[in-house]
């Protein structure tokens, strides 16, 4: 974790043992430069360990297909497996690799699947002077050669104590390997022999490969419509010759003014410095065409980077220029380009990282980080931050840190390898970290510390990850309250929820404690922890390197494991430090290496809770002595099946017949997120809630009630603490659970908790046995949520339906006499990110609909429930000064069947000026419509239509 503007050191916990460290790098130059004995024919693929990508329904969905060189065809010389740190193979994906040292050596992979494009893992020597050597090689397709290859050793090899020098005289020599890509020039079929062939040794003696990614790249993103180019409209150089950091900031800065994204075409692009953000969308053609590099010639602690603006008082504490002051920035979007660094050594205190500052309510999306010192550096307090579909390749320092005042902002669906520090972390260094999230990411081989970790922070979460290959001084999962700032309220605080996770060859030696680290290790090191709920669920534990599970530094308590496989282990299950209060059931060990699977010298101190289904890992007698050499390899070589999210069984007990008839019934539910399951919304307890998947509408829950029962209400409850807001939702109801009527229409549901954040809707009566609700907007959080789905029947005396019923259902309340769309249904053509339709009618101006970006037109239409008199719309944006003045064109549309529509008011400029309350009113003749439609055909503050409210008056 690197320590920016702090002069704490980070893994310096004991003097280093400097004679280790020089063992370590007379092994390694026996491995990586001494001549080796060269097979004269092709040794076929040999098994090797499990990849991170062995793993189904885990981690990162990836657009390439991983194959590692050790098991493939190739006339080098296979090194490893290894693990001991300071040697070659031990920083290789799965601690092998090969290694040509001879002209006409070669390692070729087959394409399962067709590709036009390749990244490979590498590793050169060093130079003497320690500044690296630059050489290239062939990359051929069935023989033929494509494209002569550069490869570097600049951005590796660092040596000494931490944060490391480039001196080849000192000891500790690491971070031997980097990575380069390259397009082949043509699609290249299932089937082709992909060749990496040495052609040279002139430039070096060795080339190592580990493992090569493929991939089909798909062409360049189209120039939207609409939008700023840094090129054409303010004469960037995509040739890279020039600094073009003062046109991309003025091309950013008028993006904002203008309201209108900023695109990077095609190109690779010098920038001598940041280029701060704010409101504003950056996007490029993809990352594989628009590249950002480059770096100060002189001041070498300035270099390429997008940066939000520094917020006062905030994480960041060095020195702040008057365009990087008083963030933090807003609604920023990144997405789809490259930011490839030249960063070569570490300096804590430089910003040169690819991302950086303070973003709230902000997006990364698609965007590849490499050789720069972290990929993202966040210095909050911030909120709302999320990093998706990025890749994060070859850092100095750390993957992605949330540092300081880091709120409701998540790192998802990506791919972090070889960072020089913790791959995902979170630092809540003197302001809270607060419901942060680690979720569906692949890391493979960090360098220093941790694949993820949370030094402090309350309500986390870390789950569906998978990780492998961590070197030294830290492991796969880590909790701890260490590092400056951290105690307090902004220690480890809440509940955590660490669920689905599997751990590959995760845990590692410590170049400065005389024992090893485990796969998942806690640390109380500033203070203990004050009473966590701490589950982990559903985790497998495999080949770990160390112990499995560790304890050091301090009490902890709160840890509860359930479910967890543990599949070899170098030394211990459980490797026991420090004092804890931990609960156990269906802990499963196997395969660990020392018979005692115990390692405890604190006694009594460490307190365990055994559940049922518990085997391999207890001794009442532990073992307290000297620490023993690990032994490796010991862990399955095919993944275990992995554990989906627990469902709630059906009760044995008959259903009630009266009361609420779905109280502990059986649930499913579309989509749930981490330990909010279906389950929770029939348990009786308004405390507990489902929520689905995030940014994912529409989402329903089913409930089974058992047999069919006469139905005409649903009670819809969520927690009593939580905060006012509307769900827009149907209830529907079956038989047969696969024929589905609708029971009441689509419509905004305020919860409020002044009310008692319930929601009662009537229904016709009738039979039904399923009863589902389906959501498809929140104005408080981007998922459905309900603590409560409860079933009545026999409340009403409203007798069914003699004739079919309406397509749309009668509002269940009548419309209001004021503003007619107050609560009524709403549709959309669109909308971004958790902006909807339903803000628009739930009497709030502070929450707001935005349409998709750069994408004219785009419509609202407000159901009214029935034919009404209409003349006349009011229509709003946030009355907040932040909100700009803006023109949006638009038009009124009417129509009393939904599907034929005629305009009420012609299209034409509408001013939202929030010296006047950010409102414009729209007249038209008095006609008779039950739905009213908005369509936006233009804004000059924002390339989308918006408006928190929209009004609807008869007169």
């Amino acid at each position: 974790m690197a320590n920016h503007t702090t002069g704490t050191p980070h893994h310096l916990r004991h003097p280093t043992r400097a004679g280790l460290a020089a063992i370590a790098a007379a092994l390694l130059a026996a491995t990586s430069l001494t001549a080796l004995a060269v097979t004269g024919t092709a040794t076929p693929a040999s098994a090797a360990g499990l990849s991170p990508f062995d793993i189904p329904n885990r981690g990162a969905t990836v657009p390439f297909v991983e194959q590692e060189a050790e098991e493939t065809a190739h006339n080098g010389t296979k090194i490893g497996p290894d693990r001991r740190y300071g040697t070659l193979p031990s920083e290789a994906s799965g601690r092998e690799a090969v290694t040509l040292d001879a002209v006409g050596e070669y390692v070729e992979f087959t394409l399962t699947a067709p590709a036009n494009a390749v990244t490979f893992r590498y590793s050169l020597p060093d130079s003497p002077s320690g500044t690296g050597r630059d050489a290239a090689i062939d990359l051929r397709a069935n023989g033929s050669l494509l494209k002569s290859v550069p490869v570097t050793s600049r951005y590796g090899w660092y040596y000494g104590g931490y944060p490391f020098n480039n001196n080849p005289g000192d000891t500790n020599p690491h971070h031997f390997y980097d990575e380069t890509r390259a397009m082949f020039g043509s699609t290249q079929p299932a089937g082709t022999k992909i060749r990496f062939q040495v052609s040279s040794t002139a430039q070096s003696p060795t080339f190592t490969i580990d493992l090569a990614d493929f991939e089909l790249v798909a062409p360049a993103i189209t120039k939207p419509s609409g939008v700023i180019d840094v090129v054409t409209d303010f004469g960037a150089d995509p040739s890279g010759a020039t600094d073009s950091t003062a046109r991309f900031q003025a091309a950013v800065d008028a993006g904002k003014a203008q309201g209108r994204a900023v695109w990077i075409p095609t190109g690779t692009f010098t920038l001598w410095d940041h280029v701060v953000v704010d409101g504003v969308t950056l996007r490029g053609a993809g990352p594989w065409y628009s590249v950002l590099g480059g770096r100060h010639p002189t001041e070498r602690n300035r270099s390429v980077g997008i940066y939000g603006k520094y917020v006062p008082g905030g994480g960041y504490t060095g020195p702040v220029r008057a365009h990087e002051a008083n963030g933090p920035s807003r609604n920023v979007t990144l997405r789809d380009f490259a930011i490839i660094g030249d960063i070569r050594e570490r300096v804590d205190d430089d910003q040169v990282n690819a991302l950086g500052g303070a973003m709230t309510n902000s997006v990364v999306d698609n965007l590849w980080l490499e050789n720069t010192k972290v990929g993202a550096w966040m210095d909050g307090p911030m909120d709302n931050f999320t990093i998706r579909n990025t890749r994060i390749l070859d850092q100095t320092a750390d993957g992605v840190n949330f540092h300081t005042g880091v709120t409701n902002s998540t790192v998802t669906n990506t791919f972090v390898r070889n960072t020089g520090d913790d791959a995902l972390a979170m630092w809540a260094q003197s302001v809270p970290n607060v419901n942060n999230s680690f979720t569906h990411n692949t890391i493979g081989v960090t360098l220093l510390a941790n694949h993820l970790v949370s030094y402090g922070g309350r309500d986390i979460t870390i789950t569906d990850n998978v990780t492998a290959d961590s070197l030294t001084n830290g492991g796969g999962i880590h909790v701890a309250n260490r590092y400056p700032g951290v105690q307090g309220a902004t220690g480890v605080q809440g509940t955590w929820t660490i669920a689905r996770n599997t751990l590959i060859r995760n845990g590692n030696s410590d170049y400065n404690w005389n024992f090893g680290v485990g796969a998942i290790w806690f640390s109380a090191l500033n203070e203990a922890f004050q009473n966590p709920t701490i589950n982990i669920t559903d985790t497998d534990i495999l080949d770990s390197s160390y112990a499995a599970l560790h304890w050091i530094e301090g009490q902890t308590n709160g840890i509860n494991l359930d479910n967890v496989r543990i599949d070899g282990a170098g030394t211990y299950a459980l490797q026991v430090q420090a004092n804890s209060q931990v609960s156990f059931t269906n802990v499963r060990a196997t395969n660990i290496a020392q018979s005692n699977p115990i390692h405890n010298c604190v006694g009594a101190g460490f307190q365990i809770t055994q559940g049922s289904g518990n085997s391999g890992w207890y001794t009442p007698t532990p073992y307290c002595g000297p620490w023993p050499n690990p032994q490796w390899g010991g862990g399955p070589t095919s993944p275990p099946p992995t554990t989906p999210p627990p469902t709630t069984p059906p009760p044995t007990t008959p259903p009630p017949t009266s009361g609420n008839l779905a109280l502990n019934r059986s649930t499913t539910a579309t989509s749930t997120n981490q330990s909010y399951t279906a389950g929770n919304a029939v348990d009786g307890n308004a405390a507990s809630y489902w929520e689905s998947a995030n940014n994912a509408f529409p989402q329903s829950i089913t409930v089974d009630l058992g047999a069919v029962r006469s139905v005409d209400r649903v009670v819809l409850k969520l927690p009593a603490g939580w905060g006012s807001r509307t769900q827009t939702l149907s209830v529907l109801g079956s038989t047969d659970g696969s024929s589905y009527a609708t029971l009441a229409g689509s419509a905004g549901r305020v919860f409020d908790p002044g009310t008692g954040n319930a929601v009662s809707i009537g229904l016709p009566s009738g039979d039904r046995r399923y009863i589902r609700v389906t959501v498809t907007g929140n104005t408080g959080w981007p998922a459905a949520q309900l603590s409560e789905v409860e079933v009545y029947g026999g409340t009403t005396t409203t007798p069914p339906p003699t004739t079919p019923p309406p397509t749309t259902p009668p509002p269940t309340t009548p419309p209001p006499s004021g503003n007619l769309a107050a609560g009524r249904s709403v549709t959309e053509t669109s909308h971004s990110d958790v902006y909807v339709a339903a803000n628009t009618v739930d009497s709030n101006p502070n929450t707001y609909w935005e349409s998709a970006n750069n994408a004219f037109p785009q419509s609202l239409t407000v159901d009214l429930g029935a034919d009404r008199s209409v003349s006349r719309v009011v229509l709003k944006l946030p009355p907040s000064s932040a909100w700009q003045t803006r023109t949006q064109t638009l038009a009124v549309l009417g129509s009393t069947n939904g599907s034929t529509f005629t305009t009420l008011k012609a299209s034409a400029g509408y001013t939202f000026n929030p010296a006047s309350g950010n409102t414009a009113t729209v007249t038209f003749t008095a006609t008779n419509q039950r739905y009213l439609r908005l369509t936006v055909t233009g804004n000059s503050g924002w390339p989308a239509g918006q408006l928190s409210e929209f009004e609807v008056y008869s007169s």
